[in-house]
């Protein structure tokens, strides 16, 4: 007689303290937005970012900027969440392309499914795990060698990765102080601050993020280097060596530390520089591109790429000055306060 096996016992939802969940693993409802729309539209009609997702910024400005159109072929080099690539994919129908580039690999294959499932296949959507330093190379391996119509770059860190604890990249909750946009591959902030002098500690909080207590925050990490593993631990830090301040001064000048080490770990300024350097050769007669930018030091470096690229002809025209959010956008979604668009057309 053959046996019946048993059924597989009902496992039920870990259960947490107080009427909603506070971290970030919890909040199964936010995880799941196709099950919870009406929870995730009373998420952001608080101002707030669901967990697990992003809120695409300016994206109208963007669209205006580039003017994807049917047939085009675009490049968004940098994927993240998807939610400008499903407007350029919606634009660019039919005939378009749009190769996406993003260097996480854990959101990516996340945001490919996504995009798949609103009915982009892998001949309109091409998509490849790399930063965009690599752009050309990128280009070259998919066979277009003539450039594209279009190019976009949002240098902001995704929602994803800043509240998911387990990547690091805040202090709103404990985790591994990592930082990388790819954790497999590099250095983690911990293992950065644990070999860096005094003088590079200082640097980095300098030009990284002009951090104006460079000196005294340097010497306490790096009287402390050794111990530093959890984003809490550097939270704290920060705060002992800064006793003077009130609890919110203090606070920014948490999220300027943080900010410094993640564009030091990540070589943000160099990645961003080499792929300034091949925008305009990346672009078809005509072409458009944008970047957006969350801080002093990459929109100055944006700025004087687009400048110099239009002084020696490669540019027809740049931006003027910045474009910004909208009082309604930065309302609904504060994190779009700190963002620049600057856009440049190749001649």
């Amino acid at each position: 007689m053959n046996e019946v096996p048993d059924p597989k016992p009902h496992r039920r939802r870990p259960r947490y303290s107080g009427k909603h969940p506070r971290r970030f693993e919890d909040k199964y409802k936010e995880h799941a937005p196709e099950r919870y729309p009406e929870l995730i539209a009373h998420v952001r009609q608080r101002g707030m970012t669901p967990a697990g997702q992003h809120v695409p910024i300016m994206v109208e400005e963007v669209l205006a900027t580039l003017a994807p159109r049917a047939g085009d072929r675009g490049v968004d080099a940098t994927l993240g969440y998807g939610g400008h690539a499903r407007r350029f994919l919606d634009r660019i129908r039919p005939g378009g392309q749009l190769l996406g580039l993003d260097a996480d690999p854990i959101e990516l294959p996340k945001t490919v499914e996504r995009l798949r499932g609103l009915d982009h296949d892998e001949q309109a959507l091409l998509a490849r795990r790399t930063n965009f330093a690599s752009l050309g190379a990128t280009l070259c391996e998919v066979g277009w060698n003539d450039g594209v119509d279009f190019l976009f770059a949002d240098l902001g860190v995704s929602s994803m990765q800043i509240d998911d604890p387990t990547r690091g990249f805040a202090f709103k909750h404990d985790g591994p102080l990592d930082m990388r946009m790819n954790p497999s591959r590099g250095v983690s902030a911990a293992q950065w601050l644990e070999r860096a002098t005094f003088e590079q500690i200082k640097t980095a909080l300098r030009e990284n993020a002009d951090e104006a207590y460079a000196d005294p925050l340097a010497l306490a990490l790096a009287g402390r280097r050794a111990s530093l593993r959890t984003t809490r631990e550097l939270a704290e830090l920060i705060h002992s060596a800064l006793p003077r301040l009130d609890d919110d001064g203090t606070d920014l000048v948490v999220r300027r530390v943080f900010q410094a080490l993640r564009i030091q770990v990540n070589d943000e300024f160099g990645v961003l520089e080499a792929l300034l350097r091949q925008i305009p050769d990346a672009l078809r007669s005509g072409g458009r591109a944008a970047v957006l930018t969350f801080h002093s030091g990459e929109d100055r470096r944006v700025k004087k790429a687009f400048e110099r690229a239009c002084a020696a002809g490669q540019f027809a025209e740049v931006s003027d000055g910045v474009v910004r959010a909208s009082f309604d956008e930065r309302r609904a979604n504060p994190r779009s306060g700190p963002a620049k668009l600057r856009w440049a057309r190749k001649a």
